[in-house]
């Protein structure tokens, strides 16, 4: 055997003992990306709930999970600054819900805020697309890198919806609770415009009854429930500010307007009825519980020119945006 076989032999080893040590790097960058644990603080893998099996846990990138979760909420052609701002609402909650300590283990809680893995995006956005949107998104979670809203020095409650009924709802009013008055009352005019923002659905009185059966039945209302309703056992008893359903009664039983709005799968519990021939006719108005942010005035805002602080100003005033940099330990 010359030299130059020996020679090949020896190169063709090499690079099959490279592939082979490089081997399981390549395959984590192309199941979870880019992220690694490091000491300093830095990008690091988290611990989430499995997308299809709830009860499985997977390991993800901590930047691959924020875009996953935008991914989900928030539409591809949203303006970047209000696509920034949701990044620092959803950064906020995991941290929050890390703050609140650890499992009964002892090891951090898992991580179980919905999200789109790799190939959910490819199919959402078509895999012509993808990239250019991928991007999109990973830089709005990079651009706000550790930022986070903080109330009296701890993170804030940043809840969010699609679009509200004209109004953003006050969490004293909604939770009946004085512990977050910055998710105040705040004007959007602009949600009225939103897509879907007013929807119709027809239900007969029986089909009510069965959805609504778990509170309805927990009220004692079995004699109402047995004899059957009628559109004079619908009345919308009181409102909050910003038009959403307080409390509500059907037959004798009170419920809340956001029991109803779930019981029913509607999209908002800012809604009306109406009689129709054989049940009962509910216009709904918004997208979502209408508390904390609008993602359609955000993305308005956006347009307009303001920044992602300016809009996370106006939803959640009295807030603090800060940089706080998480130990990798606490994921």
């Amino acid at each position: 055997m010359n030299r130059y076989v020996i020679r090949q032999k020896f190169r063709s080893l090499a690079a099959f003992l490279t592939i082979l040590i490089l081997l399981p790097y390549i395959v984590s960058v192309f199941v979870n990306g880019a992220d690694v644990t490091t000491e300093d603080g830095g990008s690091f893998y988290v611990k989430v709930s499995d997308t299809e099996e709830t009860d499985k846990v997977t390991e993800i990138g901590w930047t691959e999970y924020l875009t996953g979760i935008l991914a989900g909420e928030v539409p591809k052609d949203c303006e970047t600054e209000a696509l920034k701002a949701q990044a620092v609402l959803i950064r906020t909650q995991l941290y929050r819900s890390q703050d609140t300590g650890t499992s009964d283990s002892g090891e951090p809680k898992v991580l179980d805020m919905e999200y789109l893995t790799w190939e959910e995006m490819q199919k959402k956005w078509g895999a012509e697309d993808f990239e250019e949107y991928y991007q999109k998104y990973v830089r709005a979670v990079e651009e706000t890198d550790d930022t986070v809203l903080q109330y009296n020095g701890t993170y804030a409650w940043t809840p969010f919806h699609q679009s509200s009924c004209g109004k953003t709802r006050s969490a004293a009013e909604a939770l009946g609770t004085e512990e977050y008055p910055y998710v105040a009352v705040r004007e959007c005019p602009l949600d009225k415009e939103a897509e879907d923002e007013i929807q119709i659905f027809s239900f007969t009185y029986e089909e009510i009854q069965e959805l609504c059966r778990d509170f309805l039945v927990a009220a004692s209302d079995g004699d109402q429930a047995e004899k059957g309703y009628t559109f004079a056992d619908f009345e919308i008893q009181s409102s909050d500010s910003a038009g959403y359903v307080q409390s509500l009664r059907i037959g004798n039983t009170i419920c809340t307007g956001d029991q109803f709005r779930d019981a029913l799968s509607l999209p908002s519990s800012a809604f009306s009825f109406s009689e129709e021939e054989k049940g009962i006719k509910i216009t709904t108005t918004g997208k979502g519980h209408g508390l904390g942010m609008s993602l359609w005035t955000a993305d308005k805002m956006a347009e307009e020119g303001k920044t992602y602080e300016e809009i996370l100003d106006f939803f959640f005033e009295g807030t603090e945006i800060r940089k706080d940099i998480q130990e990798t330990e606490v994921f």
